[in-house]
């Protein structure tokens, strides 16, 4: 384990409760292990992990999400969505590959939802010409995904543009049509995401 990966999990260990890790496994099922890390605690984590590696770019903050998430433990994979989050400024288009596996695995919304939305959906604001193209052929690929986790974030992903007024209606009305016709396509992780879009668009 990388320095900075164990002073990760060292800090959301002493962090953690034994009431929260069970409140954690009422809520969120049993495909995860829990500590038992708040919320505040696992973002506060992160950041003392910045402070205390500034030298951490590209490569680095991508082998440390990675790292992390290699462990089935919710609070290491959440760390690893905020951690990318808070280095949103240097993620590349070619970092949608590293980002679909941890999708595949993420196994619950609260963590295939802010990873959709917080991270893919942010890198899409600032992306365009040949990266966009790139982008929109990943996305267009995860829509017609049996991975109904990849499904659902090829949905959510348009939710920034929306909130923001930049959305693209024609491409999501695009997205819809390929989620639905995916093998399962109608399960209510994926319509859940379209609900949503669509109070998005509305309001």
């Amino acid at each position: 384990m990388s320095a900075a990966a164990e002073f990760i999990d060292d800090s959301l260990q002493y962090e953690s409760t034994e009431e929260r890790a069970e409140d954690y496994a009422r809520r969120l099922g049993d495909a995860l292990e829990f500590y038992g890390a708040s919320v505040g605690a696992i973002r506060g984590t992160i950041r003392n992990a910045s402070r205390r590696y500034p030298e951490l770019q590209h490569d680095a903050v991508t082998a440390l999400a990675s790292e992390l998430w290699a462990r089935p433990v919710f609070e290491r994979r959440l760390g690893a969505v905020v951690l990318l989050q808070a280095n949103l400024k240097l993620l590349h288009v070619s970092d949608l590959t590293r980002v679909e596996g941890f999708l595949r695995s993420s196994v619950v919304r609260d963590l295939a939802d802010p990873l959709a939305v917080d991270v893919v959906g942010a890198l899409l604001l600032r992306l365009d010409g040949q990266d966009a193209v790139r982008a929109r052929a990943v996305l267009e690929r995860w829509a017609s995904s049996e991975n109904i986790w990849l499904r659902r974030a090829a949905v959510l992903v348009h939710l920034p543009a929306f909130r923001k007024g930049e959305g693209d209606e024609a491409v999501f009305r695009r997205t819809v049509r390929l989620v639905t016709r995916a093998k399962d396509g109608r399960v209510e992780e994926v319509e859940e995401a379209i609900r949503l879009l669509r109070g998005a668009m509305e309001s």
